[in-house]
């Protein structure tokens, strides 16, 4: 994405462009961030000289939700944004890339009168079709093989792979889409996250343990995700979308059978 000459070859003859890649670091070291923004400007520049109809860019949740002045209360829509100083506060660098990207997409797509329209997704889970572990699947992954002892007392948002490129396809076709696109399925605690994978594979040693003995269980946050259903988006079923994501990661071979696994004993946490 760095070679803006091979980007402009890439697009060439193309009605419209999809520009999903994007560096996912937490190392500021590594410059992860300053790739994503001069990718994204490399491709933006690159649609307007190949005279695209419509760029479609994916964003990410993480250029949304990551705001602690933001009241519980609120619903997270498309007029959200991160705060940036606390994702450097913080060291979440690819929120903070994925915000930048954004930002300077919409800019640039403004002064080069490029049609942008934007899809937000969260952590996106569901069949793997690339042979390679990918960062999402990943968190699955850390679950299922019992990597992990206890979860946070957080919330996460999902949605099903196969929904995030429906959207893409949709906010593409539609001539009347414009602005940016919240896809989020779901958005649970981790409780209910480990929950749904022990009770489908109940064979693997996932924990049932909080980290957090002292605070209340974190509430999940209010969203709304009612552009896309306008466009015609019918989310998938979370659970079903968890039992995908492991069968593909045993079928992948990242996930070896239950009985290869070392097994850590379930301890009830009231003992």
């Amino acid at each position: 994405m760095l070679d803006y000459e091979s980007v402009c070859l890439a697009f060439d003859g193309c009605d419209g462009v999809f520009h999903v890649a994007s560096p996912v670091t937490d190392d500021p070291a590594s410059e992860k961030v300053n790739v994503a923004v001069a990718g994204t400007m490399n491709a933006i520049n690159a649609a307007v000289k190949a005279g695209v109809r419509r760029f479609v860019f994916t964003s990410s949740i993480g250029a949304v939700h990551m705001n602690p002045n933001r009241s519980s209360d609120t619903v997270l829509d498309e007029n959200c944004w991160s705060d940036l100083e606390y994702c450097k506060k913080t060291k979440n660098w690819y929120c903070y890339g994925k915000m930048l990207a954004e930002l300077a997409a919409m800019d640039m797509a403004i002064k080069r009168e490029l049609d942008l329209v934007v899809v937000v997704p969260p952590l996106t889970v569901g069949q793997m079709l690339q042979p390679i572990l990918n960062a999402s699947c990943l968190s699955v992954l850390t679950y299922i093989r019992g990597t992990k002892k206890a979860y946070r007392n957080a919330v996460m948002a999902l949605v099903d792979v196969k929904d995030v490129a429906q959207a893409h396809l949709l906010v593409y076709e539609d001539p009347n889409a414009s602005g940016r696109y919240f896809c989020i399925a779901t958005v649970v605690h981790r409780s209910e996250f480990v929950r749904m994978l022990s009770e489908m594979f109940p064979e693997y040693p996932i924990t049932n343990e909080c980290e957090d003995k002292v605070h209340p269980r974190v509430n999940p946050f209010k969203f709304s995700n009612q552009r896309l259903q306008e466009l015609g988006l019918e989310y998938t079923p979370i659970k079903k979308s968890l039992y995908e994501t492991v069968k593909s990661l045993q079928e992948k071979g990242h996930l070896p059978p239950a009985h290869m696994l070392p097994v850590s004993p379930r301890i009830p946490s009231s003992l």
